[in-house]
């Protein structure tokens, strides 16, 4: 039985009829609103990491390396919820009014984080837990790779991984449970994205042990470790992948092609599910932190398509090219001057453009992370649906760097004029400034340091590729191009998002709509067609998020004028971390008030 805090057991007490206020004049012992709520916080953080071991593992806490939780059983989901209830029922009794600014802002964030959560659980995501873009069994073999944030540099480390396995196994059979229920339900997933997952798990179904990717931190074993432990953990790996990994993967595979296939959908939104209609608007209200309804974010999406291809008409007269957009658009993909030959040539370019724009980037930040930061390739075994590019954070006492993946796959569709505005966004300064700056503000709860709000964080992404023509990285009308094009990708995914899982559309409808309004490959119209259909609504938070930022310096620099500094302005947006966006916009207002 968990012990309760003195303050938690004097509440209940009193609640009770078990003891009485102090009367009189006795000294009142009671903790202040402040450090209550940092109590409860702090509290919470730690039951929070304890039930999330990978959540630790993140972030460099290693106390739970051993374990991995089974987040779609029935018996995790009932104590989520009851940790949701418990802690928000404890933030409700302490005095907001009693609390500093930066307080409220703690907690206000907490209380919609609990809310939110505690309203997700309407909607059974659990009967869904495999797609192609995002699944545990790929999060699983990047873990094992020994090249992720599972560290592998003790005897420990290993013998944690080994125990992790046993758990991976009990997800698995889990994910299979779910979803038969969710195929007697008719919550099942779109078949097309079914199909992508069979490769990603044939990947790990493998006769030797020795070629399976399980086995890389076995190849790297350290040469501090003895001659016993070296020959046992090389002997409980090879048994582990042979006897466990291999046939989970090998069931689930079975499962999905010889079951579930044929129970797939051939819908493609969620408005097609039971509630699904309510179930995307609480996804767009949670992810854009915002009031907008599914409606109005398409037409936002309609109105920037046309207002970026207005731009891009420009930049086409700046070039000499004489023909229709469309035209434009076919040439720039098909011109060899475009393209790397070797995927090598990609990764290079992306590395070297990593130190020219941190040479750049003091012109508008005055604060620079102190995590290092490198770019790596996107492993193999993912490459064919990865997104083009992605960052994973680094830890806070810099035992792992962040990490750009940029990935080479078809490097023939990958054009250099689409990779500044790709590492402005993911790596510097868009996620690797706000993310390594965001976990080293000590002075910020621990929720509010490793937590987040998709609406900012992916809005200061794209927030920091619009930044690149300030920092003289578009000066090449085809890089500006380049920065077009994302942002119009960024206004398509509103109105394709939409279109999917609240308007019906097919996914023929969709990638019609981008090749006739974007310059895009094949290889990525369908990547990103399916990942909207995976990860409903999280497309949404990126131009959302953008425009609201842009909005909020418009309105600061025409209200402070000269005194407007960009460098200050940056600081601002990003010292306190991620937040709702209505918060940022009211904690900027009151900056610039107190600057006047």
């Amino acid at each position: 039985m968990r012990s309760l805090s003195a303050s938690a057991l004097f509440a209940a007490l009193l609640l009770c009829g078990c003891v009485q206020e102090p009367a009189g004049d006795a000294p009142d012992t009671r903790p202040s609103a402040s450090a209550e709520l940092e109590q409860l916080l702090d509290e919470h953080f730690e039951r929070m990491l304890e039930m999330n071991p990978l959540a630790a593992t993140e972030i460099g806490d290693n106390r739970y390396n051993d374990r991995l939780a089974i987040t779609i059983s029935p018996e995790y989901r009932a104590a989520e919820r009851a940790l949701d209830e418990e802690f928000l029922s404890r933030l409700l009794r302490i005095d907001r009014n009693g609390l500093s600014r930066q307080d409220q802002l703690n907690y206000d964030m907490f209380r919609l984080n609990r809310e939110m959560s505690l309203e997700g659980d309407l909607y059974p995501s659990h009967l869904q837990p495999i797609n192609q873009f995002y699944s545990l069994p790929n999060t699983f073999a990047r873990l094992g790779s020994g090249k992720s944030i599972h560290p592998f540099r003790t005897v420990k480390d290993y013998d944690d991984f080994l125990s992790r396995i046993d758990d991976f196994v009990s997800y698995v059979d889990q994910a299979i449970a779910n979803m038969k229920e969710g195929m007697r339900v008719g919550i099942v997933q779109p078949r097309v994205l079914m199909v992508k997952v069979l490769p990603q798990l044939d990947a790990h179904v493998v006769e030797d042990p020795e070629s399976s990717g399980f086995y890389g931190p076995i190849r790297a074993l350290p040469e501090t470790f003895s001659d016993a432990d070296r020959q046992r953990l090389t002997a409980a790996y090879r048994a582990a992948i042979r006897d466990k990994i291999v046939p989970a993967y090998a069931r689930l595979r079975a499962f999905i092609n010889d079951e579930y296939l044929a129970a797939a959908r051939d819908t493609f939104g969620l408005y097609a599910l039971p509630n699904g209609r309510d179930w995307y608007a609480y996804n767009v209200r949670r992810i854009t932190t915002t009031d907008l309804e599914p409606e109005d974010i398409h037409q936002i999406g309609l109105d920037e398509v046309a207002r970026i291809h207005g731009e891009m008409r420009g930049v086409m007269r700046d070039v000499g090219f004489v023909g229709s957009l469309q035209e434009f658009f076919e040439y720039l993909y098909s011109d060899p001057k475009f393209f790397f030959s070797e995927p090598d040539q990609l990764i290079q370019a992306y590395r070297d453009m990593a130190d020219h724009v941190a040479a750049l980037a003091p012109e508008l930040f005055s604060v620079f992370p102190k995590a290092a930061f490198e770019v790596r390739r996107v492993e193999p075994f993912r490459e064919r649906s990865a997104s083009k590019g992605s960052y994973q954070s680094g830890t806070p006492d810099g035992s792992r760097p962040g990490i750009f993946y940029a990935n080479a796959y078809d490097v023939g569709s990958r054009p250099k004029w689409d990779m500044r505005s790709l590492f402005l966004h993911e790596a510097i300064p868009g996620h690797h400034f706000q993310i390594s700056l965001q976990q080293e503000a000590q002075d910020l709860p621990r929720f509010r340091r490793f937590g987040g709000f998709t609406a900012y964080v992916e809005g200061w992404g794209l927030y920091a590729e619009h930044l690149g023509r300030e920092l003289g990285l578009y000066d090449d009308p085809y890089d500006y191009f380049g920065a077009l094009n994302a942002e119009l990708w960024r206004s398509i995914r509103l109105v394709t998002d939409t279109g999917i899982h609240a308007k019906g559309w097919s996914r023929q409808e969709v990638l019609d709509y981008m090749h006739a309004n974007a310059a895009v490959s094949d290889t990525r119209a369908v990547a990103e067609a399916e990942r909207f259909m995976a990860i409903p609504g999280q497309a949404l938070a990126y131009k959302i998020g953008q425009l609201k930022i842009l909005e909020i310096r418009r309105t600061a620099e025409a209200r402070l004028g000269e005194a407007f500094d960009v460098r200050e302005f940056h600081t601002q947006v990003l010292m306190d971390g991620p937040m709702p966006l209505s918060m940022l916009e009211d904690k900027i207002a009151r900056w610039a008030q107190a600057k006047l």
